[in-house]
């Protein structure tokens, strides 16, 4: 028989900037060649979280065009069927944030 004491694991939360859930239609491009609808479902600093249309596929490069913001590259970091995360090349600043989901947004 062994004893053992132990701690529950806790899962870091491995996100740089909390996610503020949205409902934004938005559009996407890749390559500069196709324009596709998408549906930003949550959004932070760092990313967003996609409902597409369409396949995406991992690495890819995307221009996001967000409202009330304009475009933003972004790189898609993973994908789930019609779903997608992506991390913008560079970071949204806390005025082009408050400009998207609001001054008021509740947090992930």
């Amino acid at each position: 028989m062994f004893a053992a004491e132990f701690e529950p694991a806790i899962k870091p939360d491995r996100r740089r900037s909390r996610r503020a859930p949205t409902s934004l239609d938005a559009k996407l491009g890749r390559d500069g060649l196709d324009r596709a609808l998408c549906k930003v479902t949550n959004v932070s600093l760092h990313g967003a979280k996609l409902h597409t249309y369409s396949p995406m596929e991992k690495g890819a490069t995307i221009w996001l065009t967000l409202p009330r913001l304009g475009q933003v590259m972004a790189t898609i970091m993973w994908v789930d069927d019609f779903e997608a995360g992506c991390q913008f090349y560079d970071p949204l600043d806390d005025h082009a944030f408050a400009r998207l989901v609001g001054a008021n947004a509740e947090f992930e």
